[in-house]
């Protein structure tokens, strides 16, 4: 017995450690992290298990099950909302602070004026002239026409400027520089609110919807202007229903971490739109954020079937929050191009503010007084360039300025 207990006890201790390990083993998987939303027992939407933060779920397994919108919005597809936590083993991306507003309206009043200041040039060389004769009104009004100012905006600019001028008979640059700039004030209007509608109001967040076109920079505009929002302290949260182009939501995700903005997005490639703003618009309130905003897919204003989804996306939204701002996104190369994309979305989903993009290079200036003269709708924010924090809000005054100096 002494013999065989040498061999024997070897065999029991790894026996024993196996045994120990072997529990922990079948335990250690890699696991994703979801936030679904807050579980409530009363809600007829959540479906079983759904509202639960799934941290022990095989990257690989089967998808946990999780909220659906309800039957009456005819919504179908499933929507998580991803939130970033290192304890699930997520990229830590590391979060950038935003240029304050200042700034910002400097440096792209300085852009504006080098990229636009041929066409207050050009009108102060005219009127400067010795003579004003018909010939130099006709230059003045395909000068105007050319920075697509649209030809209303041209005449009304003509007529004033003919009459004062005459009344006035001056010909010294100075005083002809504030004419212009007066009548060219008055056409931009200083008047509009421009200020965008981002104060929590009835317990719920502000939703802003993006809307435009193929390729002007809607979540490119999001992902800036959530930056813009939270240089002003605001708690931010990103929808990215724009569910049709590859990796749209990927992009809009990454604009939102660099400024620790979370994003609702689907898992599902061709998702329903209108359900993940739906889920985005649902976890904003749980969350008590301060304003929602919603990414949206591109959609030519030509397209019926689309333009009636956008609808749908803004009345499924609506189910849980009015929709306070839906910006519509215009590149501004476009030029009067866009006055036709204007009219039809705005008929759709009842645009409240213009984002002009890409206001440099080519770009016209006039544009932005042929947009809110076709629409009545007032331009809100510019863009001048690539970089994350060329973004700002439009400024009447100091735009004429920068067209002239």
């Amino acid at each position: 017995m002494n013999d065989i207990l040498p061999i024997i006890l070897p065999i029991l201790a790894v026996l024993v450690v196996l045994g120990l390990l072997i529990p922990v083993l079948m335990k250690t998987r890699k696991t994703t992290r979801k936030y679904l939303g807050p579980r409530d027992e009363n809600d007829p939407v959540q479906a079983p298990g759904a509202g639960t933060l799934v941290e022990d779920r095989p990257a690989s397994g089967p998808a946990a099950p999780a909220r659906t919108a309800p039957d009456s919005v005819g919504l179908d597809e499933t929507e998580v909302v991803e939130v970033p936590d290192d304890a699930a083993g997520l990229e830590t991306v590391p979060v950038e602070t935003p240029l304050p507003v200042a700034g910002r309206l400097a440096r792209l009043r300085e852009r504006l004026v080098k990229s636009n200041n041929v066409l207050g040039k050009g009108l102060l060389a005219l009127l400067s002239a010795d003579k004003i004769d018909e010939n130099v009104w006709d230059e003045v009004e395909e000068t105007l026409l050319l920075a697509d100012l649209g030809t209303e905006p041209t005449m009304q600019l003509v007529d004033a400027l003919r009459e004062r001028v005459k009344v006035i008979g001056t010909r010294d640059p100075e005083h002809v520089k504030a004419l212009l700039r007066e009548e060219l004030i008055k056409l931009v209007d200083p008047t509009m609110d421009r200020s965008l509608n981002i104060e929590r109001h009835d317990g719920k967040p502000a939703v802003m919807m993006v809307v435009g076109v193929n390729g002007v920079g809607k979540t490119t505009t999001v992902g800036k202007l959530a930056r813009v929002l939270v240089a002003e302290d605001k708690d931010v949260l990103l929808g990215a229903a724009d569910t049709f182009r590859a990796a749209a939501s990927e992009q809009l995700a990454t604009w939102g971490s660099r400024v620790g903005v979370p994003t609702v997005k689907s898992d599902i490639d061709g998702a329903d739109p209108a359900s993940v703003a739906y889920e985005a618009v649902k976890a904003g309130i749980d969350q008590e954020v301060d304003v929602v905003m919603i990414d949206t897919a591109g959609r030519l204003q030509n397209k019926v079937g689309l333009m009636d989804e956008l609808s749908k996306v803004k009345r499924v939204i609506e189910k849980l929050a009015e929709v306070d701002e839906v910006l519509l996104v215009l590149d501004a190369t476009t030029g009067q191009n866009g006055l036709n994309q204007a009219r039809v979305f705005s008929e759709v989903v009842n645009i409240t503010g213009i984002v002009l993009t890409k206001l440099d290079g080519t770009a016209k200036g006039g544009i932005v007084v042929a947009i809110q003269k076709s629409l009545g709708v007032p331009v809100k924010l510019i863009g001048l360039g690539e970089g994350a924090d060329d973004l700002a809000p439009f400024d009447a005054e100091g735009f004429v300025d920068a067209l002239l100096n």
